[in-house]
């Protein structure tokens, strides 16, 4: 009997699985580093972009036809010629590189505009380099960086008027600002045949209540109205979306009473997520709205692994009750049942579903890398291969390691769960002291865990180092394998806190030997990006250190849902 129910309860917990799967969706959208979101819609086509920072290819676009369903279509900076001039991600610092996107698609044309933050160390400043640029196919090619000289600042907003007009809308610092942080939209008009700025230039807000770093704005027009929405308060806890309106498009601008329109300000740093905004606004064919914006989940002591990224949340207009005003403004309601992002949310189109599968695999069979792939900066000729071995990933060991600035032997993709399985089988046979390759984990240059097999006094050696920030590397285990056979197949699993390193010597199915642990928040994302799981190789300052061959990799991601899942 009490095997029964126990039966009993599992179907019908799996059957409410189900039902909930078939009437939500689960926040966030794009799990895993995304930040920075912005939108547009094509007909019934959606094309989200994100920040990218450092990272090369830099830019990734997503497609979708119900918003809850998304697909890496391409990268708006897929060429090296794109990322190696006055766009520099070749040797750019980390959390440089390309900063708050915006999206936009007009008269068959999509255009992209971005800043890329550059820190030039010799001469102690930093450049702010704000571009266009443009496709006919959101899925690429993309056109080289269009720069917009003399424009100030960070986090550029394209603006498409009714009159044909077209305008750049961005943020700076005022020349004399009432408080340190102080940030400032501004407007001007853009020449896109001569692609320069053009016009007066207007100062349009401050912000809502002297806020901080008012920046990330965004430009609409409805019902004859503009409105701007910025982001406010820095990234963290005291993120916030504030809007204003106006019947012209140089102002003034009326603040909304009611601001902000999102926020996590008011509930408990314990919340599941928090930091929530930077956010973009989308109007769906039946005239609904909804909301792209980042959030950072709580998982690992109030912050995540997977760094900001990506959410949905429903919008709704509502016009000012006062009656004694004498302009009653209407004004958007950010998730209007609750106020704020919720995990699970009811689909925005009856009848779809969302296939919430965190899985990636790649067996470096179809002769290019899987569009999910990254390199931390523009990768040095010559890193890779799919030609040299059939069916295999050539990874040379070149003499640079992970460093300040650098660009390695390294790729990886984006953690997309705090809880996952990552496994990679290599062939390798070091023929030089030092030489390694393995397989990482990498938030920063100086934030990373590398589980790799190395030659040390003339035997292969399996050893695990960490780097953390401010402190030297730290070796935190290190073995003779006797049994190495060239062959080998790492395992990183993280649960209940914590990442175990094991690996075989006998294929996938193991066993598996376990060899560490570290915990998880030794990876914890305090900058702009979160962890990418990779591999790796170098020669630890040796040229001509061989290669590592790669046969496959594969990553499971586990939700952490069950307690959480929704009984209606």
């Amino acid at each position: 009997m009490m095997q029964r129910t126990s039966l009993l309860i599992l179907f019908m917990f799996l059957s409410q699985c189900i039902y909930c799967q078939q009437h939500v969706f689960i926040n966030p959208i794009l799990p895993g580093a995304y930040p920075d979101p912005s939108i547009c819609r094509v007909g019934d086509d959606y094309y989200l972009v994100n920040s990218s920072f450092e990272y090369f290819p830099g830019l990734p676009i997503h497609h979708s036809k119900d918003l809850i369903n998304w697909e890496l279509i391409g990268y708006g900076l897929h060429r090296t010629e794109q990322c190696s001039g006055v766009v520099n991600l070749v040797d750019v610092q980390s959390d440089g590189g390309i900063h708050a996107p915006t999206i936009r698609h007009h008269n068959g044309t999509f255009y992209i505009i971005t800043t890329n933050v550059y820190y030039d160390e010799k001469r102690k400043e930093t450049d702010f380099v704000n571009f266009i640029i443009t496709a006919q196919n959101p899925a690429g090619p993309w056109s080289e960086p269009h720069v917009l000289a003399s424009a100030p600042g960070i986090d550029p907003d394209i603006f498409f008027d009714d009159d044909g007009k077209v305008w750049y809308v961005g943020t700076h610092s005022p020349e004399n600002p009432n408080f340190p942080g102080e940030g400032e939209i501004w407007l001007q008009e853009i020449d896109l045949t001569n692609w320069q700025l053009t016009g007066e230039r207007s100062y349009l807000w401050r912000g809502a209540c002297g806020g901080v770093w008012a920046e990330g704005p965004h430009l609409y027009k409805r019902k004859g109205a503009y409105y701007l929405m910025i982001a406010e308060g820095g990234t963290s806890y005291n993120h916030a979306m504030m809007i204003a309106t106006s019947a012209q498009i140089r102002g003034p601008y009326v603040a909304n009473d009611r601001n902000p329109i999102l926020t996590t300000r008011h509930l408990s740093y314990d919340n599941w997520v928090h930091s929530t905004g930077h956010a973009d606004l989308l109007e769906l064919p039946d005239g609904r709205w909804y909301m792209v914006a980042l959030g950072v989940r709580g998982d690992e002591e109030r912050g995540s692994n997977m760094g900001r990224e990506t959410y949905l949340l429903p919008v709704q207009w509502e016009k000012e009750p006062f009656a004694w005003k004498a302009i009653q403004y209407e004004w958007p309601v950010v998730a209007p049942q609750t106020g704020k992002v919720e995990r699970f949310t009811p689909v925005p189109f009856p009848g779809t579903t969302q296939k919430y599968t965190q899985a990636f695999a790649d067996n470096f069979d179809s002769g290019q890398l899987n569009p999910e792939w990254n390199f931390r900066r523009v990768p040095t000729p010559g890193t890779y291969s799919l030609q040299a071995k059939q069916g295999y990933l050539r990874l040379f060991a070149h003499p640079a390691t992970i460093q300040k600035r650098g660009s390695a032997s390294l790729l990886g993709f984006r953690q997309k769960e705090s809880d996952f399985q990552y496994r990679a089988s290599m062939t390798f046979q070091p023929t030089a002291e030092g030489c390694a390759a393995g397989v990482s984990i990498v938030q920063k240059d100086d934030n990373h865990i590398t589980f790799a097999v190395i030659q040390k006094n003339k035997q292969v050696h399996l050893q695990l180092t960490l780097a953390e920030p401010n402190q030297t590397q730290v070796l935190v285990k290190e073995a003779a394998i006797p049994d190495y056979r060239n062959t080998l197949v790492f395992k990183i699993e993280s649960r209940d806190h914590s990442y175990s390193f094991s690996y075989s010597l006998t294929g996938a199915e193991g066993p598996f030997m376990p060899f560490a642990e570290t915990p998880a928040n030794r990876l914890l994302s305090k900058g702009y990006t979160g962890a990418y799981l990779g591999l790796y190789a170098t020669g630890n300052g040796l040229s001509g250190s061989g290669f590592a061959d790669f046969d496959w990799v594969d990553y499971q991601g586990y939700l952490r849902l069950l307690k959480d899942i929704p009984r209606n």
